[in-house]
């Protein structure tokens, strides 16, 4: 699969403290603002199927809204039970106030 960068909206969309779920390119994504860097991965929760972005976001870690468990959105990290895998992570750039996501690859 080749890489390519989707822009995927406006910087100032992401609130701090409530991630944004994004189409892209045939995936959801759950974008999600820390300390003023962007970061992205799959919406979906690797143990429940639980949307992340419906989650709570502290620090670099969300928790899913599910059963609680907890991934590092710098890269995709499952921190605690009942979590046995990670999530995919993905490539985020900033021009000026446009958020490009990189689909294709992983970071």
């Amino acid at each position: 699969m080749n890489e390519h960068w989707v822009d995927v909206c406006n910087a100032d969309d992401i609130s701090d403290e409530i991630p944004l779920a994004m189409p892209v390119d045939g995936y959801e994504i759950a974008l999600y603002r820390v300390d003023g860097e962007v970061y992205a991965t799959d919406n979906l929760c690797t143990h429940g199927s639980a949307r992340l972005c419906d989650g709570f976001l502290e620090g670099h870690e969300i928790e899913c809204p599910l059963h609680q468990g907890r991934f590092d959105v710098r890269d995709g990290r499952a921190l605690c039970a009942p979590l046995t895998a990670d999530i995919r992570t993905y490539a985020v750039r900033r021009e000026g106030e446009r958020v490009y996501v990189r689909i294709g690859l992983s970071s």
